[in-house]
């Protein structure tokens, strides 16, 4: 089919039929004078990381390459392959407020995240995209891990969390 003598012989009108029509036979008969040529586009080759195989290989601060998988409204899931997809909410989609992940993000793109938090027994994974998401810059005063997790508590009332957070951002 790559000799252009051989092709030009076949009697394209003598394999028209109900189902196949000569515009449909002319175009096969185009494509085989390319051989090897595959017309899909091409792909970036996605690779995770190298040596984090599981939840257990995690650790708070990582960065690490992962895929959109899911979007929803109140973030996105993200393959990062340890066979749990991570979130990343909202409030960590970028460093800019958004009301809706699609403004950023869309299935199947590559992004790159940072672990916040692990919760093995619970199998939960908490991802920012943001450039800076514990808050470290010099401009900005970092809250503790220690009154973060007081805050995130289920119990105590809100009132008592806010105070604490009043309490570090005053000191």
């Amino acid at each position: 089919m790559s000799s252009e003598a051989l092709r030009s012989q076949i009697i394209l009108q003598n394999y028209v039929s109900e189902t196949v029509g000569l515009p449909t036979l002319r175009d096969i008969v185009e494509e085989l004078a390319k051989p090897g040529r595959d017309p899909r586009a091409g792909f970036v080759v996605f690779e995770f990381q190298e040596g984090v195989n599981s939840m257990a290989d995690l650790k708070v601060g990582m960065k690490l390459p992962g895929i959109i998988t899911n979007i929803t409204a109140f973030g996105a899931f993200v393959d990062i392959g340890v066979h749990q997809d991570g979130l990343i909410h909202l409030s960590h989609m970028a460093d800019r407020y958004i009301k809706d992940a699609n403004e950023v993000v869309k299935v199947a793109q590559q992004v790159e995240v940072t672990v916040l938090e692990v919760d093995v027994s619970r199998k939960r994974i908490a991802l920012s995209r943001k450039a800076d998401p514990f808050g470290t810059r010099p401009d900005k005063k970092p809250v503790p891990q220690e009154v973060r997790k007081q805050v995130s508590e289920p119990e105590g009332s809100m009132a008592d969390k806010l105070a604490l957070l009043k309490g570090h951002f005053k000191n």
